[in-house]
């Protein structure tokens, strides 16, 4: 259980599509009015974990048309997010969001973000818990994963809005953009890499 549990922090708190622009949104609108955005990515997490659980998940991107528009907007996003972060010039920016965040924009992002697809299946397929049901184990997992998704969102969202208290030297501002922009664009090589495995297979 306890390999379990620092699987699911290392896998949540690297950089992804989540918590990057949960950083971006908090620098743009504040800690509060992200929290709609940030609901909306817990929701979003756990409507995957349940389609991994169940198989639909697996039924549904067996469908080549669909798996590759999810794949094509997926990596479209991540790539647009990428080019944005290492673009920002001296200023620090993890996103440029032009309109408040929502609810309905986090469950977007995890419907389309192949983390949250790669991170739930490798968790719940792996790391069994010795002499639990198959139930029980998967009701504890849900459990534990919640409980370190949530901090960890939440501490992302709260250095997101602490951004612009920061007297950041120009140097260290363009560093912190293309150290974000590379993480981007490393979630970008393994979702292409993914896509094309399944396809090979």
């Amino acid at each position: 259980m306890l390999s379990f549990a620092a699987a699911v922090f290392f896998l949540i708190v690297t950089p992804g599509p989540g918590v990057l622009s949960t950083a971006g949104l908090g620098a743009a609108y504040g800690f509060r009015a992200t929290l709609a955005y940030v609901l909306g990515l817990f929701i979003g997490t756990n409507i995957v974990a349940l389609a991994v659980i169940t198989g639909v998940a697996a039924v549904v991107l067996s469908v080549p048309v669909v798996r590759s528009v999810l794949m094509v907007a997926s990596i479209a996003y991540l790539v647009y997010l990428a080019s944005r972060i290492a673009f920002a010039g001296t200023r620090v920016a993890f996103i440029e969001a032009k309109a408040p965040p929502a609810l309905a924009a986090g469950l977007a992002l995890q419907a389309i973000n192949p983390k949250a697809y790669a991170v739930n299946t490798t968790l719940f397929a792996g790391f069994p818990f010795a002499g639990t049901s198959l139930a029980v184990e998967t009701a504890s997992k849900l459990v534990i994963v919640n409980a370190i998704w949530i901090p960890i969102h939440l501490a992302w969202l709260w250095a997101g809005a602490s951004l612009h208290r920061l007297n950041l030297s120009d140097r260290t501002q363009r560093r912190i953009n293309y150290l974000m922009a590379a993480s981007m664009l490393a979630v970008v090589a393994l979702a292409i890499a993914s896509g094309l495995n399944n396809h090979a297979a």
